[in-house]
């Protein structure tokens, strides 16, 4: 009997007590160099593939768009890595130790995440266009996402704030006082 209970005790997940445990800064550090070398190897992949596909192998039939899709795709890897790298960037102490790790890159709705995702998606896309220029329309995925997060984050709910409550509401007396005054009027 004892070994049913164990073994039905262990299929179902424990769950945590307490608060859940922080990141140091020797992990944030870490687990920030692991993500960066992470994504440059899918960088450096994702340009290899579509150099090698259209600029090597089809080299005859690589037009002024396809010069210009890398040189953007270039623009966009280097721009979202050097930001990534550069919130990632930690801070030694006079003695060599590590006073920061900086800002942990894996942390969930965190800019961070967006730029990762915008890797992720011109590299897809790239390796895409190696079958079909018309692939590149997917990039527009990405403005898109954006402008959806402005509306839900900002444009949103600063243009359907409701304005009753800038303006609280009269309070009982004051309420019959205006009744008063109104059918007086009249």
């Amino acid at each position: 009997m004892t070994h049913f209970y164990l073994r039905r005790k262990s299929c179902y997940a424990e769950v945590p007590k307490g608060k859940v445990g922080t990141k140091g800064k020797k992990q944030i550090f870490e687990e920030n160099k692991d993500t960066l070398k992470f994504y440059l190897r899918i960088i450096l992949g994702a340009n290899a593939i579509y150099g090698i596909a259209n600029l090597v192998i089809f080299y005859s039939a690589a037009t002024f768009w396809t010069w210009t899709a890398f040189v953007f795709s270039m623009l966009i890897y280097g721009a979202s890595y050097r930001s990534m790298s550069s919130m990632a960037k930690p801070t030694f102490a006079d003695d060599g130790s590590l006073a920061d790790g900086g800002i942990d890159l894996n942390m969930e709705q965190g800019m961070a995440e967006h730029l990762k995702d915008v890797i992720l998606l011109t590299a897809i896309v790239q390796v895409l266009s190696c079958l079909s220029p018309y692939m590149w329309y997917f990039w527009l995925l990405a403005p898109g996402r954006a402008l959806y997060l402005l509306w839900v984050n900002i444009l949103g709910p600063w243009l359907t704030t409701d304005s009753s409550a800038t303006n609280p509401e009269p309070n009982e007396k004051k309420q019959r006082r205006q009744e008063r005054r109104q059918m007086k009027r009249f």
